[in-house]
């Protein structure tokens, strides 16, 4: 079901989510079902969403869901970092989708996670799909790209993405 998604300014999107438990999971796989139609909806207004924290939609268990060219889910995921590599990028999110803000990030990043079955699972991820690991992994623990932001200059609206870069 598609679920409204916390926006900027609401002080929900702080709260830091709890680990989720193995007897939790009838429930997990039921938010995942809610966490893809929100995502799918977001991507049909908007043209863009690859992943999406629960946290955005209120829910505040460490679950990440993404979607490119299948679905995966990150549940308790932990990011460890192997070098002091960083990337500039702008980056948007499902919370405040008018709005761009220039971030820095490493360039890559191993995620170990529990999957669907709560099987241990490890993915090294570089490039944008680091970028977007960290960008919903900090949902998690109740930081918003905003909090980021390399200076007072480098956020802007989408309409005026031309100045930012």
């Amino acid at each position: 079901m598609v679920k409204k998604i916390i926006l900027l300014g609401n002080p929900k999107l702080y709260q830091i989510s709890s680990t989720i438990e193995k007897d939790e999971m009838d429930i997990i796989k039921e938010l995942v079902i809610d966490l893809h139609d929100t995502l799918m909806n977001f991507r049909n207004k908007y043209g863009v969403g690859r992943a999406i924290a629960s946290s955005q939609i209120g829910v505040f268990k460490r679950l990440i869901y993404m979607n490119i060219d299948k679905p995966v889910v990150f549940i308790n995921p932990i990011l460890i970092f192997e070098d002091d590599e960083f990337m500039e990028v702008i980056d948007d999110c499902m919370s405040f989708p008018e709005l761009l803000v220039k971030v820095k990030r490493h360039c890559r990043c191993t995620i170990h996670f529990k999957d669907i079955d709560f099987i241990d699972n490890e993915m090294k991820l570089e490039g944008d799909l680091s970028e977007l690991l960290q960008h919903e992994y900090d949902h998690l623990d109740g930081i918003i790209a905003t909090m980021r932001v390399i200076d007072d200059k480098s956020l802007c609206l989408k309409s005026e993405k031309n100045f930012l870069e």
